[in-house]
Parts: C-alpha cells; sequence; structure tokens
C-alpha cells in the first residue's frame, strides 16, 4: 500500500508524517518513504541536504518528492548569519565556527579539478546579501578598497574584461579559514548585514543521494538554491545541487534551481569511476582519464537497464557558476526539454573547459528540445560520444556561443533550432545532419585528429570502437543562415573541397596504396542541398539548389516581452520560391565511421516532420524552423 507522508515547518521527526502530524525534516520523511510513497512538502525554508535513501522500483512505483499545491517550499545550502560587525565604512566581518560546516568547509575549498584552467585562489564558499550572491576578492585589500578593479581574460571571446559584470555594484567577500573559526570579510555597499538577509553556503548539494543506485525518484516543484557544488569534469565525481548520483529514471521538473555554486541538475558519473587523477597524481593526460573512465563506468553497471533515463523538464535554472546541467555516462537515455536556462558562468569568477547551460559527455540518445537557453558562456556543449542525440527546436540567443559538438562521430541530429549568436556553432565533430535550423552568427568547423574517442553499437553503452575526427559527414538541408559584415565562415563554405558521396570519397581514397594514411588525408562527403544564405553567409561550393541573397540583411532580433520571447527579421521576396523536402532515416545518409543510421532513441525510423512550434510539415515546405515564414517581414512568438 502506497502511503503519503507530509513534511511541515511546524512538524516533529518525532511525529508519525501525516497530514495532522507532519515531520518536520524532508529527510525524516525521506528515511521512511518507500517504492510508490509520496512525501509532500509545505510551505517555508528547508536549510538541509536531502539525501533519499530508498529506491523506487518502476516507472510505475516511483517515490515522489513533491512541493504541496500552491505552496512555496524552498530548499537551501545555504544557513543565515545575523552576528557582523563593522570594520570600516560599509565592510564587515563574521566569524563562524567550524563546526557549522562540518567535514566540508566552502571557504576552505577551492574550485579544484580536470580542465580548470583559471582560478585565482578562488572557493567554493559564496556570500549572498537578499539572494544575490557576492564575487570572492583575491585578497583583502580588495574589499576594503572596492574601487580596485581587476580584469581577467575572457575565455570565450579572448578579450581582457572587467572581473564583474559591467555596471553592477562591487559587492566583495574574503574569508580566512582557521583551526575552529572561519572569518568572513564582506563589503556591503550601505546595506546593513544586521538588518538584512544575509547567507553563507554550507552544503554540497540541495537534493542529492550519498549512495548510488537510488533510482525512479521524482522531484517536483520546489525552489532550490545557494549549495557549495564543487567542479564537475567528466573525469570526476560529479555531484549538482540535484541529481540522481549514477541511478536511473529519475524526474526532475517544473522546480526553480539557482546560485549553485557550480553546476545546477548532474545526470553525471560517480567518483569510483575516477575522480580528477589528471590533477591529483599529474601522470597522464586528462583525456587518458576520460577513455579509462568509459570502461571503468562498464564495471560499475553503466548500461541502459542500470543508468539514465532521466527526465528533466519544465525546470528555471539560473545564476550558476559552471553549468545548469552536467552529466558524463550517467545522461545516457534521457530527455531534457523545456526548461529555461540562463546566466550560467557569467560571473567569470573560474573559468575551465566544462562550462555551459547544458554541458553534457556520452549523451547517448539523450533528447534536448524546445529548451530557452540565453545568456549563458555557451549554450549547449555534446562532448565525446554522441550518438543517437538530437537537439531539436531549442531557442538561444545573447550567449556568447550557442552550441558547440566535439569529437564525436554521430549519427546526430540538430534540426529546428534558433541559434542567433553571433559565434553560433562549433562543430568539431562528425556524422551530423543539421536541418531546417536557422542560424545567424559564425560557424567553425575544425578536425581533430589527435585523439580518438569511442563509438558505441546503436542505441547501447557498449563500444564498438574509437575513431578520431575527420571532418565532415554532415548534412545541411533546408537550414537559413544568416551572416553579418564582423563576422566570417557563416553557412557551410568550410567544406569546400569535400567529396560530395561515399562513392566518390570512396573512389579517392582508394587511388594512393596505404591504409589510415589515405583516410587521414582525404575530405569525408558531405550532403548539403536547399540552403538559404543571407547577408554574406556562403554556401559549399557543389549545393546545387539554394537560395543566395548576399546584400540582404534580415535586421533580426529576438525581444523579450514579459515571459514571452518573438523572433522577428525580414526574409527576401524570393524566399518561398523554393521548398525543402521532408528529411527522413531514408534520406539521411547513414554515417560512415559508426556505420548507423539515424533514428529514433527505440530503432524505429526518424521522421523530421514537426516544426519549431509543432506544426505538422507537408511534404514541401519553407526553409527554416518555423513552417509559416514567408518573405517579408516575420514577427513570431517563439516562447510563452
Amino acid at each position: 500500500m502506497a502511503f503519503e507522508y507530509h513534511v511541515a515547518k511546524n512538524g516533529s521527526d518525532l511525529s508519525e508524517g501525516t497530514e495532522q502530524s507532519p515531520f518536520l525534516t524532508i529527510n525524516q520523511a525521506a528515511s521512511a518513504a518507500v517504492a510508490g510513497d509520496t512525501i509532500i512538502v509545505h510551505e517555508g525554508e528547508y536549510r538541509e541536504w536531502v539525501k533519499p535513501k530508498n529506491s523506487g522500483l518502476s516507472e510505475t512505483r516511483r517515490i515522489t518528492y513533491k512541493a504541496a499545491d500552491g505552496e512555496r517550499v524552498v530548499i537551501k545550502g545555504s544557513e543565515q548569519i545575523h552576528d557582523w560587525e563593522q570594520l570600516e565604512g560599509s565592510v564587515w566581518k563574521t566569524s563562524v565556527s567550524n563546526d557549522l560546516f562540518g567535514d566540508y568547509n566552502p571557504f576552505k575549498e577551492e574550485i579544484f579539478g580536470d580542465w580548470v584552467v583559471y582560478n585565482p585562489g578562488r572557493h567554493l564558499g559564496d556570500v549572498y546579501l537578499n539572494g544575490k550572491s557576492f564575487y570572492e576578492a583575491e585578497n583583502l585589500e580588495q574589499v576594503m578598497n572596492p574601487s580596485i578593479q581587476t580584469e581577467v581574460l575572457d575565455h570565450w571571446t579572448n578579450k581582457v574584461v572587467p572581473a564583474h559584470n559591467p555596471g553592477q555594484s562591487k559587492y566583495d567577500w574574503f574569508a580566512e579559514v582557521g583551526e575552529n573559526k572561519t572569518t568572513i570579510y564582506a563589503n556591503f555597499h550601505g546595506e546593513d548585514p544586521t538588518k538584512e538577509s544575509v547567507e553563507i553556503n554550507v552544503r554540497k548539494c540541495c537534493f542529492y543521494p550519498v549512495e548510488t543506485g537510488v533510482n525512479y525518484i521524482t522531484v517536483r516543484g520546489f525552489e532550490m538554491a545557494q549549495a557549495a557544488t564543487p567542479w564537475t569534469p567528466p573525469t570526476a565525481d560529479q555531484p549538482g545541487l540535484v541529481g540522481p548520483h549514477w541511478s536511473k529514471g529519475w524526474i526532475i521538473e517544473e522546480n526553480v534551481i539557482h546560485d549553485s555554486k557550480c553546476s545546477a541538475i548532474s545526470i553525471g558519473k560517480e567518483g569510483s569511476t575516477g575522480n580528477n587523477y589528471r590533477s591529483k597524481r599529474k601522470d597522464k593526460p586528462g583525456y587518458q582519464y576520460q577513455l579509462e573512465s568509459v570502461f571503468l563506468a562498464g564495471q560499475a553497471g553503466w548500461s541502459k537497464e542500470k543508468i539514465g533515463s532521466h527526465t528533466i523538464r519544465n525546470n528555471t535554472i539560473y545564476d550558476c557558476g559552471q553549468n545548469g546541467i552536467v552529466g558524463h555516462l550517467g545522461c545516457v537515455f534521457s530527455e531534457i526539454y523545456n526548461n529555461h536556462i540562463y546566466n550560467i558562468a557569467l560571473k567569470r569568477e573560474f573559468y575551465g573547459h566544462e562550462i555551459a547551460g547544458i554541458k553534457l559527455h556520452a549523451p547517448i540518445d539523450v533528447q534536448i528540445h524546445h529548451n530557452r537557453i540565453h545568456d549563458c558562456s555557451l549554450g549547449t556543449w555534446l562532448d565525446w560520444q554522441t550518438q543517437g542525440t538530437r537537439v531539436s527546436s531549442n531557442l538561444y540567443y545573447r550567449n556568447n556561443r550557442d552550441l558547440f559538438v566535439e569529437v564525436s562521430s554521430g549519427p546526430y541530429i540538430v534540426d529546428n533550432n534558433i541559434l542567433t549568436a553571433d559565434y553560433a556553432l562549433d562543430n568539431h565533430a562528425q556524422g551530423g545532419a543539421y536541418v531546417n535550423n536557422l542560424i545567424h552568427g559564425e560557424m567553425v568547423h575544425r578536425k581533430m585528429l589527435d585523439r580518438a574517442t569511442p563509438y558505441h553499437v546503436p542505441h547501447s553503452t557498449e563500444v564498438a570502437g574509437f575513431a578520431v575526427t575527420y571532418g565532415g559527414d554532415d548534412r545541411y538541408y533546408n537550414n537559413i543562415f544568416i551572416g553579418k559584415e564582423s563576422l566570417k565562415e557563416v553557412g557551410t563554405v568550410h567544406y569546400n573541397g569535400y567529396t560530395a558521396s561515399l562513392e566518390e570519397y570512396i573512389e579517392v581514397v582508394h587511388q594512393n596504396p596505404g591504409d589510415h594514411e589515405a583516410f587521414n588525408s582525404v575530405e569525408q562527403p558531405v550532403y548539403i542541398n536547399h540552403n538559404a544564405y543571407l547577408n554574406g553567409a556562403e554556401s559549399f561550393e557543389r549545393e546545387n539548389e539554394k537560395i543566395t541573397a548576399d546584400q540582404f540583411d534580415p535586421d533580426l532580433n529576438i525581444i523579450e516581452e514579459g515571459d514571452e520571447v518573438y523572433l522577428s527579421f525580414v526574409l527576401p521576396d524570393n524566399f518561398e520560391e523554393m521548398l525543402g523536402s521532408v528529411q527522413t532515416t531514408q534520406t539521411l545518409n547513414r554515417v560512415r565511421i559508426v556505420d548507423a543510421d539515424f533514428e529514433n532513441p527505440d530503432g524505429s525510423e526518424v521522421t523530421l516532420d514537426k516544426d519549431y512550434l509543432g506544426e505538422k510539415r507537408q511534404e514541401k515546405s519553407v526553409l527554416g524552423p518555423i513552417t509559416k515564414l514567408q518573405k517579408g517581414r516575420n514577427y513570431i512568438k517563439v516562447w510563452g
């Protein structure tokens, strides 16, 4: 029989957990609930790290944690600090006992791990004034003298920029950790911390199991914030503010998640498969340790039967230092949709090669669709083993970069997306199908011949082989490319010199004797047709049917009106003269290296017959992500 447990701020952990006699803490309910049970949490702030103990048994026998209908329930990784002493001007200090932190003091723990590139001694701790996070100063002098402005290298744009966002007051803190106490100095700029709400983060996570294999959990309707999460590269344990910790079948939905020091939602791997060995042992490249983690994961039960298949939907995620959603290996077979992700890694307190709104390694058969991703250092980054992955009908804007696919052999699909950053796409992969997208911005295409990455038996975690990234084996159909005077390589021009069919490729490869050397030098086939190139965007030299309006400026704008977002741009008079066909498994040639077809995750034939708005495409329809696009001015609601 399924039970319903209740948690409320007027409860007691000695109670029975009923609606009339509720528990006080969520963890007490977690220790009681078993498969099929529901935990209802009532209004209030719960300052605890919820550690689910018991597992659900199936999709229909879950353990559900949910906020009571219509009630605001907040789970925080922080504690309030009231005892502040004014030092000088707007600078105050407080000393807290290290007992508050237990064995994990975020003000002692540095940002550390594989692929951390820039960190001038910053830590996992943070200070919040009325919910707004401060910046960590590099020394006490910067706190005492707020006029000192530091600069950092923005690694995405390669420009030196202010360490703080322009126009933002410099709210800084600095901490000194002693044997028994941690002293925090903070510049409150005229605010009185004894009268305002001031919090410091003390817990690593808000909702994350300690043990692995806690399956079939639903987390619904909470606000979760202010966790001291560590740096989460693919070669480390990857705890997030919330996540399943190497389990199967979680549903994380309808939550508001913010102010995670590093990552908000983690669907990544655990520590036994490697934990920052590159940075600790220093004896091998991180690349080598990442290869090893794939095989260690297999020994730890990495399979469709035991790991992944998570659903992340309808969440709002913002103000995190590294990722909105992160995961290596544990993300397989998952679905991520209808999430609003913004303000990720914009504080520039630290930098590394694992930062994005969504950053996934080995996203086998992961479906990422209908998300709104903006104001991020990078919108979505799919890295290693991107196979069976589909990125569909997502809205990207005001990101430093929109989409990055790296060292993968496909097949993967990018369809019906709106990408509007000046730096729209990094394609350091092969075996992709880009169909019916609107791409406004620079596109960078690179080979990666110095490191081979795994590919898999279709729809499985079983490794089938390894391959370097030769570049090409890509398909571009029915896209709209929009250039700009200051940008280069917008469109498909970077494929000039590539072969245009597998038959041609094989013929050229075998013109000279040898084995692998020829494959390194002959360009893989590409399949490119029925695209539009506007305002300086350039086409592949062998594209037969296309629309070109080199001097036509579409005047593209993304307009926010409250919770709604609109796409505004102009299309040339000849736009409707050429139509594109619906692409399917049958029309998208199978990828060369993996020798696999473009399919749905269940192995059925894929048909790209729905547009960005969910409208059915005719057998022939206009180019781009929205079927109702027309010549002249278009003004279309694309979110809300």
